[in-house]
């Protein structure tokens, strides 16, 4: 729990300190975010790999390599300076029976649940291609569904000090994405424009994952802030992408700066890239019945479009790589 007293300097200066990029209670954290002990030596120990697409991916993974820094050690108030975590090699996420597309489960879909702007709904539309482009299956944008704000704890509280209703990444996931997760859905996710808590530990969060039950939910409130158009749809790609990533069974990355590290505020997320490592890649990959090359090529696609020359360029070289 963040111990900060809100409307402090320190507070101005480190909004950010207790939210994530996708942040798990306490209850999740020990139900999937902590990682096994495995070691990453013990490749295919128990792992039965009879899908051919195996030996693409475990070639691929050290070809990309090069791409990634490995993770730096992290500056005060960075995710993991708040919180310990030994990550999720390939093999351990195999290992563990992770949630993946299968053919009756084969779409995400994208639900904005509340009021947005013409700039945000912009976002969400480029948001939904670039997801459809990064897992390689098809994203379906929802119509807006009216989001109804709870008044009383635990699914609402004020802020100390502040005119800020907040929002439990529960409460939605319960009362609006459960009910309603399609029978054909790999998962489900909400983009809200409320700011989230999950709750009483943190000051807020980003967005939230659930890794078992294939729904997710992320805010626009405090990506926004004073950034021009090409920053907020890098922050909103890298939320989007990281939290589906969770209804994948993906826990938090250590080993590389990626997509799927944890962050602990938004200067932090601006250092992540926007791609998964090849640890993580892989995970993916095999979640969504794909192949490293079509990802990147996608990948290289879907940037160009988007405007992200610099993103474009890198999924051209991982996907020279591989060829």
């Amino acid at each position: 729990m963040n111990t900060i007293a809100p409307g402090s300097s320190a507070i101005r200066r480190y909004a950010f300190v207790a939210a994530a990029i996708s942040v798990f209670t306490i209850i999740v954290l020990s139900a999937g975010c902590s990682s096994s002990s495995q070691s990453a030596a013990n490749t295919a120990a128990g792992v039965a790999e009879p899908d051919p697409r195996m030996a693409s991916i475990r070639e691929a993974m050290p070809k990309v390599d090069k791409f990634f820094r490995p993770m730096q050690p992290p500056e005060k108030f960075d995710w993991l300076d708040s919180f310990k975590e030994s990550g999720q090699t390939f093999d351990e996420y195999l290992a563990g029976d992770p949630v993946k597309a299968t053919a009756e489960r084969d779409k995400i879909y994208l639900l904005p649940l509340g009021r947005f702007t013409p700039r945000q709904l912009r976002v969400v539309d480029a948001t939904t291609e670039y997801l459809s482009a990064f897992y390689g299956l098809p994203v379906k944008k929802l119509m807006i569904v009216p989001l109804e704000i709870p008044k009383t704890e635990p699914d609402a509280r004020k802020l100390p000090g502040r005119d800020l209703t907040q929002i439990r990444t529960g409460y939605i996931m319960d009362k609006y994405l459960k009910p309603m997760l399609p029978d054909d859905a790999a998962a489900l996710i909400a983009l809200t424009n409320e700011d989230l808590y999950p709750g009483t530990s943190l000051y807020f969060v980003f967005g939230q994952g659930s890794m078992q039950d294939r729904v997710g939910v992320w805010s626009f409130y405090r990506l926004e802030m004073k950034v021009d158009d090409a920053t907020l749809l890098r922050r909103v790609l890298k939320i989007a992408s990281h939290e589906a990533g969770h209804m994948f069974s993906i826990k938090h990355c250590t080993k590389y700066e990626c997509v799927m590290s944890g962050t602990n505020h938004v200067d932090e997320t601006d250092r992540r890239p926007v791609d998964a490592c090849p640890e993580c890649m892989a995970k993916v990959v095999w979640a969504t019945r794909g192949t490293p090359l079509e990802r990147y090529e996608r990948l290289a696609t879907a940037s160009t479009k988007l405007g992200l020359a610099k993103e474009a360029d890198e999924f051209k070289a991982k996907a020279a790589a591989l060829r």
